[in-house]
């Protein structure tokens, strides 16, 4: 066995050395490691407490409104996800509430230092006339006010073009253009291609001829009812809305009216100058360039070399953080808790922009629970969805009251079917003329594929103990018995759907049978017909549930917080990191965060991933499930 070698006097000298070198090494680049580790931890935690900077705001300041994004009630992503998104850019997931842009308005409204407002509002997206008729009435009181507006925008479409008008002065692009073309809604029919085409039949069971939600699945064209009822309430949104454009322009409506009609001859003579259009017109007060508005708004305010522009000015973003950054906390005392019921409803637990029957009615159930809450406003945007949802939301309602808090509905752009059934047991209910509510009637809707499978020679065949053993299977064609239990089920939806109408707002079941039936209704039609108190939006209705609780006549005399989700605590650190300065230099660069952002797919449309759901057999036992929906948007 051969003994290790021992080293010399003079190697041992240098291995030691070299050890000591090494040790030295990995110390020092610890120790460097360690603190860049330490100072970048603390630079992130700084940026990530600091959030957006917010900015001073300076006497004789202009102020920029310019959002950009699809104007809703709540946020449909999470904190995180806008977080990220906004960090990297991303335009398509861009969200404004409605409650910002308000809270915006009233601020400027009541700020000295704000000598004038420019709207920019061709970057915003609606989906309904409640919400921008809100928007404009708040810009209308800036005008009240004594502060001057300025809209401008390279194109308007009609629904930014209601809040622009609403300016002293509107000025487009000369290369821009605008279109006012009415309302318009037309749906796919698909009764041909499945039922023909593929062999699929749909098995259509409803309460109410003006119940058009599933018609596209079972004809061929829209219903007699559906047009009569669609255009019915569309021409009465549609009239408010060239009377709230023209009072505003200073025009007579038949003026503004014969502009609209006479458009397509219109724009021939002008040679396809849609700007040149416009100011024929006067819906525009000139045609200026973004460079001609700058040089206007500088002139009118203070030059600033430094800002965009050149003027002295602080954008809506910037606003909004300033008026987050003064705004005090409630604290625990008593106020007036708002929860949003916006998107369509399902079953249990559901994110923000989706009403969750479990997951709201637990956020009204903590204001019963909360003793320092001591009303309540619904905040309602749906078409409506699951029936039973719409039950457990609607018993939290009736729980609340029966605990002495008054509940106060305020509608948004939509509150029809099911958004009208989590409504109609509140104390009062609001809503804009214009929006869109009513639709009480239930339906359903179950597939068989039997003659699909039939073409590639696929059959069906067994045996069951009972004749209803088997029967919902969507292999199987439905037999005519099955058919008349499910229609029998969908009835009973409908009474108890108008009989709870009839037990909230004390009338008789067969006067809410009479304005029922599935039939849609503007805002100012339902309360014509006793299914809406009275018009107001939001504030109105704030104000009007802090005087049934007693706290106070004016809003500087009670308080006011949205019930919501709370973030995790690493939810609030990372929105925090990724909305400051150094958070979007890094994730700015960061290829796995765009990997997670180009995860996030654009959303379906909400209709069709509705009857998804309502058609997928067996789903939580149940064959097939009762629907409460209204298909009445845009």
């Amino acid at each position: 066995m051969n003994e290790p070698r021992r080293r010399g006097p003079i190697a041992t000298v240098l291995v030691g050395i070299w050890d000591a070198m090494n040790f030295t090494r990995r110390l020092v680049l610890n120790l460097v490691f360690f603190g860049l580790l330490f100072f970048f931890v603390a630079a992130v935690g700084i940026g990530a407490s600091a959030g957006p900077r917010v900015l001073p705001v300076h006497e004789r300041t202009t102020l920029v409104i310019d959002p950009e994004g699809n104007l809703v009630e709540q946020f449909s992503l999470d904190p995180m996800s806008r977080a990220l998104a906004g960090a990297l850019g991303d335009d398509g997931a861009a969200e404004v509430q409605l409650r910002d842009v308000l809270r915006v308005l009233k601020a400027a409204k009541n700020d000295k230092r704000i000598e004038r407002v420019v709207l920019r509002v061709d970057g915003l997206a609606f989906s309904g006339y409640a919400s921008t008729r809100e928007i404009a009435e708040a810009i209308a009181a800036l005008r009240t006010a004594g502060k001057k507006v300025i809209a401008f925008g390279e194109s308007f479409d009609q629904s930014q073009y209601l809040l622009a008008a609403q300016a002293d002065e509107i000025y487009l692009d000369p290369m821009g253009g605008m279109l006012i073309e009415g309302l318009g809604r037309y749906r796919q029919y698909f009764r041909e291609g499945l039922q023909d085409k593929l062999g699929v039949d749909v098995h259509l069971f409803k309460v109410g001829e003006y119940k058009s939600a599933a018609e596209p699945y079972v004809l061929d064209a829209a219903s007699p009812e559906s047009k009569q009822a669609d255009l019915f309430w569309m021409n009465d949104i549609w009239q408010r809305y060239i009377a709230d454009v023209a009072k505003a322009r200073k025009i007579s409506p038949e003026a503004l009216s014969a502009s609209i009609n006479d458009l397509p001859t219109g724009i021939v003579e002008v040679q396809g100058d849609l700007a040149k259009y416009a100011l024929k017109h006067k819906w525009v007060t000139g045609l200026k360039t973004r460079e001609e508005i700058d040089a206007m708004l500088t002139k009118l305010g203070v030059e600033d070399e430094n800002a965009d522009g050149g003027f002295r000015q602080i954008s809506y973003e910037g606003y909004l953080a300033h008026i987050n950054g003064t705004h005090m906390a409630i604290g625990d005392g008593d106020h007036v808790a708002i929860v949003v019921a916006s998107g369509e409803i399902t079953g249990g637990e559901q994110p923000p922009g989706t009403i969750g029957g479990e997951s709201t009615a637990a956020l009204l159930r903590d204001a019963r629970e909360n003793e320092s809450t001591k009303a309540v406003v619904l905040r309602v945007d749906s078409p409506g969805g699951e029936v039973f949802a719409s039950e457990q939301i609607r018993r939290e309602v009736v729980a609340l009251k029966k605990a002495g808090k008054p509940v106060v509905v305020s509608m948004g752009d939509v509150a029809a079917s099911g958004g009208y059934w989590i409504s109609m047991n509140a104390d009062r209910i609001y809503a804009d003329p214009s929006t869109v509510t009513g639709s009480i009637g239930i339906f359903g809707m179950i597939p068989t594929f039997s003659r699909a499978l039939e073409k590639i020679g696929v059959r069906t065949d067994g045996v069951s103990t009972t004749k209803i053993a088997g029967a919902f299977d969507v292999t199987r064609p439905l037999s005519p018995e099955v058919g008349g239990v499910i229609q029998s089920v969908i009835e009973k939806g409908y009474r108890d759907f108008t009989g709870k109408v009839s037990e909230a707002r004390k009338k008789p079941v067969a006067d809410i049978d009479a304005v029922a039936r599935g039939r849609v209704w503007s805002g100012a039609q339902a309360k014509e017909r006793g299914l809406v108190d009275a018009f107001g939006g939001l504030q109105t209705a704030i104000a009007d549930a802090a005087k049934r609780a007693k706290l106070g006549g004016k809003p500087d005399e009670y308080r006011v917080r949205y019930i919501e989700r709370e973030l995790t605590p690493f939810e609030r650190w990372f929105t925090g990191f990724a909305g400051s300065r150094i958070g979007q230099a890094m994730l700015a660069d960061s290829s796995i965060a765009r990997g997670m952002i180009a995860k996030v797919a654009p959303q379906a449309d909400r209709d069709l991933r509705m009857v998804e759901r309502a058609i997928e057999a067996g789903r939580s036992g149940k064959p097939v499930s009762a629907i409460a929906y209204c298909f009445c948007g845009f």
